[in-house]
């Protein structure tokens, strides 16, 4: 960094001393087009705090997955799943600008905050976003705040939108990129990469693009025994003890047809599936050693996923109009170690002692999971927009959502007695055999007026129906609980082979959001301007039936943002400042039996500053950056509690969290800075880069008590060093993550509730430092 300013620095004195020659080698910022509003435009006319990764950058930075274009987003955060029921990556969840409570992503649980798209068809499952494989892309959009508006429920605090190639009719183009890498005491990874554009006509193109990858792993699952104290039962795992235990392997595969019907419409489907294998566990125990842990049982997730896309895009006059279709299906086939569980109930509260065989002999209660997930999501967007130079403008349009997930999750403990057993399920203690149903339904509008020719006024509105039920069987069987599972049974019916129905629960809501913009353009290069915006998520069932349903939670934001091209178009800054504030927002924990409990509780607020940098310093470097700076707390009291209305209870004598208590998982400060210095050497350009990432320390969990077991996640830095150098067609890439083999803490868990399980928590952190090289070819 320091390097690169200097020859910043350096070459603008030249310049200075001899302008003319430094006019002859004059280079401006690109120009990003988005589509963020539902129509294309300049990026930097765009009032909206929004990002951008173009495939530029993402193949500069060697973006393959979500965590790594999210480093590069300061609005961004995310909660990484290391263990639990889904070990391994795939199921990540995304936060913007500090809305985040935590405990979010289990199948009974609150929808996503974020809304994540794949062009214009969301894919954001009940239980997060697909986790897709970066490659040939167009463009990732970050756009922070509310999108309630144009984007819907799962879009309360922002929206991310990865933007693909598109078929090209125009000629023929092809590339593919070859990549190994060596992770710094783990294992060896690579990656295998390729698309092709093939016209087949004058007015139609197939673009095919296909991707496998190894991601090695670098936590050591290391021998050791367990002793419960119950029985005295000690267990082992050396038949499970294996060194670089996280690995991971993915298979996918992209094809998109575009047709240009005529002059004015165009039908482009696209069919995108993706295979990911995963073993082990990413996150660590500390206090075993470094990136190391014991486990006993298997872990593995398969994880499948297939969707069908559908986009018509034509004119009605000068109306241009917008059909979007998706149909969605993910198969998740998962096991994994929930042996702490059963350890730590054991040595709290002697439960190892309901543990016996046929013959009433005590036996080892460690528990494992094995659960089949299978997700299915359909949508449908038709949408008009009048012509973007008229004085008054709209987009109007309706959105229908549909998406279940059917549950079955098996708690095993090996050699259970048959009368303690779910019945018709040998050896399994507890069973989740549901169903869950989420529909969305809305109408939704934006109008923009040019009060001036420097002012304009929007807004829009959302009109929406949220339908959510849960159906099925959860809970022991009558053979060891009289008050849960199967004694609460009310219907013979066998739900997924369940023994009978113990909960059939259903709630709806209708509602409608709001969004107002002005927008002062000073000069054709400054803008300025001010959002009002309301996001929100729809309310649903508690997984525990005896609970009552938990309501939908509505973000305010109040947003002023500018936006500016300077130095003869080789600098932009961009930036927001804004406040929003929460209001009933949900709050998922672990309960009793480790069951997942959604609370409505009270009132929280955000502050923040964002801010963007992008400077074509000279003709040879570009320097660029973000940071955003927040303060998320609690405005009431968390009392854990509801009236009958279900609103929450602010006023007790023993909050468990109060007024002023950060909310966790997010930094309150985060940035990057980046510096790209490019030159020839004979026949070919070479160039080097440094990136720096700042995250810095958070908490884990908004109660106190939790918080104090887990304690905070620390502030870390890492450094990412590349070089290479190109020719033609062809390119050679060298890289080293992480540089400096920083521990930076992306998150902590444990098996079961803090304060039960939390003895043993968990660490997932940044991947160790990876050396790699890649080469890539473009026809």
């Amino acid at each position: 960094m320091a390097a690169a300013i200097y020859f910043a620095m350096s070459s603008a004195s030249f310049a200075q001393a001899e302008p003319a020659a430094g006019a002859e080698k004059a280079k401006t910022l690109d120009t990003i087009t988005v589509t963020s509003q539902k129509r294309e435009e300049n990026l930097q006319k765009v009032p909206v705090s929004i990002q951008v990764l173009g495939e530029q950058k993402l193949k500069e930075q060697h973006v393959a997955s979500f965590q790594d274009y999210a480093a590069l987003l300061p609005s961004v955060s995310f909660q990484a799943q290391g263990g639990g029921v889904f070990p391994g990556p795939g199921f990540l969840q995304v936060y913007m600008r500090g809305v985040a409570s935590g405990g979010d992503g289990n199948h009974s649980g609150s929808q996503p905050s974020v809304g994540v798209y794949l062009d214009e068809q969301p894919i954001t499952t009940i239980q997060g976003a697909l986790d897709v494989n970066i490659y040939d892309v167009s463009r990732i959009e970050a756009l922070a705040g509310p999108q309630g508006t144009l984007y819907g429920a799962s879009s309360q605090a922002g929206t991310l939108r990865i933007i693909t190639n598109k078929p090209d009719p125009s000629g023929f183009a092809a590339g593919y990129s070859i990549e190994g890498s060596k992770i710094e005491g783990g294992g060896v990874g690579h990656v295998l990469q390729g698309f092709g554009n093939f016209p087949v006509s004058d007015n139609a193109a197939i673009r095919l693009v296909a991707w496998t990858r190894h991601d090695a792993g670098y936590v050591d699952n290391v021998r050791g025994t367990r002793t419960f104290p119950t029985s005295g039962i000690t267990i082992d795992n050396a038949n499970r003890a294996e060194n670089d235990y996280n690995t991971s392997d993915t298979d996918g595969l992209r094809a998109a047809l575009k047709v240009d019907l005529n002059d004015r419409w165009s039908i482009t489907p696209t069919v995108m599936t993706q295979r990911q294998k995963s073993y082990g566990s990413a996150g660590y125990e500390p206090a075993r050693g470094d990136l190391q842990l014991t486990h006993f049982y298997p872990e593995s997730s398969k994880d499948k996923w297939t969707q069908a896309a559908l986009t018509i895009q034509g004119k009605i006059g000068n109306f241009d109009l917008t059909y979007t279709y998706s149909h969605l299906k993910r198969d998740v086939d998962s096991e994994s170690d929930y042996n702490d569980y059963a350890f730590w109930y054991d040595t709290l509260n002697g439960s190892g002692a309901f543990f016996y065989d046929d013959s009433f002999t005590l036996i080892n209660p460690s528990q494992y999971i094995q659960a089949v997930d299978g997700y299915k999501k359909q949508t449908h967007e038709l949408r008009i927009a009048s012509p973007a130079d008229n004085r008054w403008r709209f987009v109007a349009g309706v959105f229908w959502q549909s998406q279940t997930h059917d549950i079955l999750q098996r708690y095993r403990v090996d050699n259970l007695a048959s009368i303690i057993s779910v019945p018709g399920w040998e050896d399994t203690i507890w069973l989740t055999a549901q169903q869950r149903r989420d529909k969305d339904t809305a109408f939704f509008g934006e109008v923009s007026f040019d009060i001036t020719d420097k002012l304009t006024a929007t807004g829009g509105m959302r009109f929406f129906k949220a339908d959510n039920s849960l159906k099925g069987f959860f809970g022991y069987g009558a053979g060891f609980s009289g008050s849960t599972g199967e004694s609460q049974c009310f219907s013979a019916e066998k739900f997924h082979g369940a023994p009978c129905t113990n909960l059939d629960k259903s709630v709806d809501e209708s509602d409608h959001l709001g969004r107002f913009n002005l927008t002062y353009q000073i000069d054709d290069k400054r803008m300025i301007y001010f959002t009002w915006s309301e996001g929100y998520r729809p309310g649903g069932i508690n997984r525990r039936g005896t609970l009552p349903p938990y309501q939908s939670d509505f973000l305010t934001n109040y947003e002023f943002g500018w936006k500016t091209t300077l130095l003869d178009d080789r600098l932009s800054f961009n930036g927001a400042v804004f406040q929003e504030n929460w209001k009933d927002f949900q709050f998922s924990f672990l309960g009793t039996n480790g069951l997942t409990e959604i609370r409505n509780a009270a009132q929280a607020r955000i502050r923040g500053v964002e801010a963007e940098l992008n400077w074509q310093a000279t003709y040879n470097l570009v320097i660029s950056g973000g940071v955003a700076l927040y303060d998320p707390k609690l405005t009431e009291n968390y009392c854990n509690a509801v009236d009958v209305n279900g609103d929450a209870i602010t006023n007790c004598a023993a909050p468990e969290a109060r007024a002023g208590t950060r909310l966790p998982l997010t930094a309150r400060t985060k940035g990057n800075l980046t510096a790209r210095y490019t030159f020839d050497v004979g026949s070919y350009e070479a160039f080097w880069q440094g990136t720096v990432v700042h995250v810095g320390d958070r908490t884990v969990d908004l109660r106190d008590a939790q918080q104090a077991m887990y304690g905070k996640l620390d502030a870390y830095s890492t450094f990412d060093l590349s070089a290479g150098f190109k020719k033609n067609n062809w390119s050679w890439d060298f890289y080293l993550k992480n540089a400096f083999d920083e521990r930076g803490e992306l998150a902590r868990f444990s098996q079961c509730a803090a304060l039960t399980c939390g003895f043993e928590p968990y660490t997932t952190v940044v991947q160790p430092r990876t050396f790699g090289v890649r080469f890539s070819q473009e026809f």
